[in-house]
């Protein structure tokens, strides 16, 4: 699958050295119910994906396959040319960052506490390096004047960019991101989408499940639309927004714009 010249300006120097991703007939059932249905995907390093569709067409599965909150029951799943099926759980939290609709966060600990936790006792760091690399992604998300602070005195905005930064912080080669602006009053939706363009301007591989089609439209390199476990269709923004060519995309569309 050939991607389109990126929508958006990339930074001169990247931050971050995304991974590329290749999906191959990836299948997910949960008993008799099959959910992905031979799912094929490329993902070029440093491109923003975006996958729209209906609910329950299999898009979250699909990020839970890549990542193995769900196993696959066929296929495979590379991260710069290696399988991540052969990985152990800890290993691959370390090459796949993930961001969910809700945020998740550990409601006793401060916001630097839940982002510093994970490379204390995953990536072994020492206890001082996982503060200071957690302050330094609390900063990088514009809230390094609320580390201090539980979640339950954070808006849901910066909740969502402390689980942002918590992601960050394992230094990933690729990030997920489930719907992740879908919890948050309208309000606060901008906000967390600019961070995660900046990221993408910043040269990390992400893949984005989205209800929101002006952000996939500005941001993706390449838009992905699934219904009933498979891809119906794959392109640049502007071929699947203005020019769709199957009658359920276009049936979608007329319902989501």
């Amino acid at each position: 699958m050939t991607l389109a010249a990126p929508n958006i300006d990339r930074a001169a120097t990247p931050s971050f050295h995304g991974a590329s991703v290749e999906i191959r007939d990836l299948t997910l059932a949960f008993g008799d119910i099959q959910v992905l249905r031979k799912v094929s995907l490329n993902v070029a390093p440093g491109t923003t994906t975006c996958i729209i569709g209906p609910s329950g067409s299999g898009k979250s599965t699909l990020l839970r396959g890549i990542n193995r909150l769900h196993e696959p029951q066929s296929g495979d799943v590379l991260v710069s040319g290696r399988s991540v099926l052969k990985d152990k759980p800890d290993a691959l939290r370390l090459r796949i960052g993930m961001v969910f609709q809700h945020f998740n966060l550990f409601p006793d600990h401060t916001a630097l506490e839940n982002v510093a936790m994970a490379p204390w006792k995953i990536k072994k760091l020492s206890k001082s390096e996982a503060y200071r690399l957690a302050a330094e992604r609390l900063k990088e998300v514009g809230l390094e004047q609320r580390a201090e602070h539980r979640p339950r005195y954070l808006s849901g905005g910066q909740q969502q960019r402390v689980a942002i930064a918590r992601a960050l912080a394992m230094d990933p080669e690729v990030m997920l991101f489930d719907e992740a602006t879908s919890a948050l009053d309208p309000e606060l939706v901008k906000g967390v989408l600019n961070l995660m363009a900046d990221l993408c301007r910043r040269g990390m591989t992400m893949i984005v499940v989205t209800h929101e089609m002006g952000f996939a439209r500005k941001v993706a390199d390449q838009v992905i639309f699934m219904d009933e476990g498979e891809i119906v269709e794959a392109g640049t923004p502007e071929q699947i927004f203005d020019n769709p060519q199957s009658a359920r995309l276009r049936r979608f569309l007329s319902e989501v714009l």
